[in-house]
């Protein structure tokens, strides 16, 4: 199976394992009026949390012109869409497996020649290459990274007297004095099995493995991917997965009947030091109404502060897909979302890193320790995102944590990579 990754640029059908469910048809349907006039586009956007304000900003740009009126829709299938040959005019979402299936079947729209295009950073522009791309096409604006890493209680360990670690063994140290002292270190909500891929496996994972270049041999093995490959999970990840099991001691003991939820309420209640999840769990935790000074670091996995790095996602991305009903419409209102004016006071109340080259240094006290490791990329993408949804990788993740053997678990998802390979 060739890479998903374009080496040289260029991707064949085969590239993701998760291929696109249909054809995705790219002729225009005509746009709609409404009584005034306006044509109306439609903007798909569905983050929960930011719902409501996306829906004002649709709002803003419809009162400040007066030929395009916005459609905030929330609820539309997307895949679906696109095989009826309707989708949303513009998509304002999670950059991920799924979209970067329509990005390398072409469905979506070169957005090269934009004024947007060029304010983006070089480092987070490439991220959308992580996942398939389709010839030369910038078919993706990045518009929001967030940035997970150790959510830590600042006032415990100023009270047990600990630093912030910079390695794995003086992370382990932070551990075990806590531990002596009766507080758990880190807490763990097994319950939930995403909790555990984005937070234990993709930190240990993307502390010690090159994410990208991981699954960049990966695909190019495909279905040769084995006992005896020289890359694989089994082989490659099992250094880490063994110190995510290592970490496992130093959790609250009732982790495997834990939630999110839980997790949050612990956190607001000082139950104790350290959580391993990313800023949308800030929000929750503030709900409590107790005054905290909680910080953030990346997890050390190795010796050397020289390897620390923090895991981003593309929170939010802008896209306008080839069978849309009104592109020019969809374009102005991309540009509109991305002047500074309204793209930065976005990523400030979300707790989200701007991604264009002038983006202000965020302000929040809660993340800004991660500033300097996004200035300098020193970031990966969690390595639980590129599993396709039919290799039950979660699942796997969780029963490692609960106890079954990691080497064969791995080997049962090189197993299952390979199967799904071989159909591809």
């Amino acid at each position: 199976m060739s890479s998903s990754f374009g080496r040289n640029g260029h991707l064949s059908r085969r590239a993701l394992l998760a291929g696109a469910g249909g054809a995705l048809a790219a002729t225009t349907l005509p746009a709609c009026s409404g009584a005034s006039g306006a044509s109306t586009l439609t903007m798909h956007q569905s983050k929960p949390e930011a719902i409501s304000y996306f829906s004002q900003l649709a709002e803003d740009f419809s009162q400040s012109q007066s030929s395009y009126r916005v459609q905030h829709d929330i609820a539309t299938n997307l895949s679906a869409s696109f095989v009826r040959n309707n989708p949303p005019d513009l998509g304002c979402l999670n950059y991920n497996l799924e979209m970067g299936r329509f990005m390398e079947r072409g469905a979506l729209a070169d957005l090269a020649d934009l004024p947007a295009a060029s304010t983006i950073r070089e480092d987070v522009q490439d991220l959308t290459s992580w996942y398939a791309t389709y010839e030369d096409r910038t078919s993706v604006i990045p518009y929001s990274v967030t940035a997970a890493s150790v959510i830590y209680n600042r006032r415990i360990f100023d009270e047990h007297g600990l630093e912030v670690p910079t390695t794995w063994e003086e992370f382990v140290g932070v551990c075990e004095t806590l531990k002596a002292a009766d507080v758990i270190p880190i807490y763990s909500t097994f319950l939930d099995p995403w909790t555990i891929a984005q937070g234990l496996f993709d930190y240990t994972v993307g502390g010690m493995v090159d994410v990208r270049a991981f699954y960049e041999d990966l695909h190019e093995l495909g279905e040769d991917v084995g006992p005896d490959s020289e890359v694989s999970f089994q082989r490659t990840l099992l250094e880490p997965v063994e110190r995510m099991i290592e970490l496992v001691q130093y959790t609250n003991p009732d982790a495997s009947n834990r939630g999110y939820g839980d997790g949050n309420t612990a956190m607001a209640q000082e139950k104790a030091a350290m959580y391993f999840q990313g800023p949308w769990a800030f929000g929750e935790i503030e709900k409590s109404g107790e005054e905290l000074d909680l910080g953030t670091f990346p997890l050390p996995m190795t010796d050397d502060p020289a390897d620390l790095k923090v895991r981003v996602n593309i929170d939010l991305s802008l896209w306008v897909p080839e069978a849309a009903s009104e592109p020019t419409g969809a374009r102005e209102f991309l540009q509109y979302l991305m002047q500074p004016s309204v793209q930065n006071p976005y990523n400030e109340k979300f707790l989200a890193f701007g991604t264009t080259k002038n983006a202000p240094a965020v302000t929040d006290d809660r993340i800004a320790e991660m500033q300097t490791f996004y200035d300098d990329g020193r970031f990966y993408m969690g390595a639980s995102q590129f599993i396709p949804k039919s290799i039950p990788a979660q699942n796997y993740i969780q029963s490692i944590v609960g106890g079954a053997d990691p080497e064969r678990t791995l080997a049962r998802m090189d197993a299952d990579w390979a199967r799904l390979a071989f159909r591809e």
